[in-house]
């Protein structure tokens, strides 16, 4: 395990990790089969944005919040970024919503009708007009696209028609602006989907230049898919713009981060750090669905569990890990990491927080704090935000 004169270290670069969460976690979410109401909701997105800025009050390392468009849609966006920051919060990564319209049912931008594609396009033309009135700097990208059956549509094609929206968009970009590009393997697309894997999303990115990243959904693979090694290669060449953390036991569960397994997120997390992913490039996102349990203290456990796995990747003995590859030490090797995994770091995530003058239990202090009862009491009437709201 790292020294104690280490120790410094490691709470400076904790201090500097930020995660984002995301507006669609504090509103009603579910299964495909039921989303469960919860009392207390938001209804507008300053509703959503007040809840947000008690999850990054008692962890102080929320700062920002992702929107999704059109549910996070106002007449104002640059009177939402200043009530944003008069919470003490920015917002964050702009999320296009082109899966939720009737004309999307064949797909969005590699849809075989022109007039669906034009459609599709000038939604993520106006999500990047948002992204100038908020002063938002990702612009993130998921497509449903794809086909259930063979011989349904030109495979090749729909690239085409892919690769030609993505041009448009990265053209439109502004200065400081990325595009980020998630992936996911199936679903709802069944036989094939346009963009099914990192590979893919890469090759796009690769063409369109230096300010297109992947993204990467941890809940987005195949079972005994190796995560860290996709990491470890997309921080490699530069094209890792950010995650969206999550957890999965079977599919796209958006469970809360390190629920499911806690020892990959670590070692994503060492990736991360080996790879120098913790200087701001890497955007460190939440995309949780939380069906059955309370919405803001799963986000407040999650962006702790970001912390812990973090704060382990950067307690890894580098020189010994070196040592023991080098010397083809394999035993030993894997027992440096296990060292640093194995480590309580509950501790000083807590002596952190302290020093910030934060409460060492963000959990615990929220629950103290009254909010889910103010908020069951006074957001009464209205309709609750959820999907597609």
């Amino acid at each position: 395990m790292t020294s104690r004169a280490d120790v410094p270290a490691v709470k400076a670069a904790l201090r500097s990790q930020a995660v984002e969460t995301p507006s669609w976690a504090y509103g009603n979410s579910g299964t495909r089969f039921k989303v469960f109401a919860q009392p207390g909701v938001p209804r507008t997105p300053r509703e959503k944005l007040d809840d947000a800025a008690r999850v990054h009050e008692h962890t102080g390392a929320a700062p920002s919040v992702a929107l999704h468009i059109p549910w996070d849609r106002v007449d104002d966006y640059a009177a939402l970024a200043a009530y944003a920051a008069g919470l003490g919060l920015r917002l964050g990564a702009i999320n296009s919503n082109v899966f939720q319209d009737d004309d999307y049912r064949l797909g969005s931008v590699c849809h075989p009708d022109a007039r669906v594609r034009r459609k599709a396009l000038d939604h993520l033309l106006e999500c990047v007009d948002i992204m100038d009135a908020t002063g938002s700097r990702d612009l993130k990208l998921w497509f449903s696209d794809g086909t259930n059956y063979p011989g349904q549509d030109d495979v090749r094609a729909r690239q085409d028609r892919l690769a030609e929206a993505l041009a448009a968009v990265y053209e439109r970009l502004g200065e400081g602006q990325r595009m980020l590009l998630e992936y996911k393997f199936f679903e709802p697309a069944f036989y094939t989907t346009d963009v099914p894997d990192w590979g893919t999303a890469y090759a796009h990115c690769l063409k369109l230049g230096e300010r297109a990243q992947v993204v990467v959904d941890t809940g987005h693979h195949a079972p005994g898919t190796n995560i860290e090694f996709i990491v470890a290669l997309l921080l490699r060449e530069g094209r890792l713009g950010g995650f969206d953390f999550n957890s999965r036991f079977y599919a796209d569960d958006d469970l809360m981060v390190g629920a499911a397994d806690p020892f990959q997120l670590f070692r994503i997390m060492y990736e991360v750090v080996r790879g120098g992913g913790l200087d701001g490039g890497v955007a460190f996102m939440l995309d949780q669905c939380h069906n059955v349990e309370p919405k803001i203290p799963a986000i407040i456990r999650s962006v702790m569990n970001v912390q812990e796995a973090t704060a382990k990747a950067l307690l890894v003995d580098r020189e010994a890990l070196s040592a023991a590859q080098e010397a083809g030490d394999v035993l030993a090797a894997n027992a440096v990491l296990m060292d640093a995994y194995d480590t309580d770091v509950r501790p000083l995530l807590a002596e952190l927080r302290e020093e910030a003058g934060l409460d060492p239990d963000p959990v615990a202090a929220y629950h103290r704090s009254g909010w889910a009862r103010k908020i069951t009491d006074e957001r009464v009437g209205g309709t609750q935000a959820g999907w597609g709201a």
